[in-house]
C-alpha cells in the first residue's frame, strides 16, 4: 500500500470552513496535522510564507499548497483528492 501524503490544515477553532475541511478530510479516513494560527502570530506568519494567503483555512497535501476549503472541496467532487489521497473505488463518487 502507497504511505498517506502529509496534510497540514492551518486554521483557527472558530472557523466554520476551517471544520468543514476538517470534516472532508476525516470523512475520506484522512489523517492531518492541525495547526491552530489564531493565536499565534509566528505560526500565521509561517502560513502566509508558505500559502501567499491570509485567511484560513490553508490547506497542504505533501508541501503542496491546495487553498481553503472552497478549492479541497471542488478537488473532492472532481475525484482528484481520492486520486491524491490514494483512495480508489470510493462510493461517495457514485452519489455525486
Amino acid at each position: 500500500m502507497n504511505t498517506r501524503p502529509r496534510i497540514v490544515i492551518y486554521g483557527s477553532e472558530s472557523c466554520g470552513y476551517c471544520g468543514a475541511a476538517r470534516m472532508l478530510l476525516k470523512k475520506k479516513g484522512a489523517s492531518y496535522e492541525d495547526v491552530l494560527v489564531s493565536s499565534d502570530p509566528a505560526l500565521r506568519e509561517e502560513m502566509q510564507q508558505r500559502s501567499g494567503r491570509r485567511s484560513v483555512p490553508q490547506v497542504f497535501i505533501d508541501d503542496r499548497a491546495i487553498g481553503g476549503f472552497e478549492e479541497l472541496y471542488a478537488l473532492d467532487k472532481s475525484g482528484e483528492l481520492d486520486r491524491i489521497l490514494g483512495i480508489q473505488g470510493t462510493a461517495d463518487q457514485a452519489s455525486s
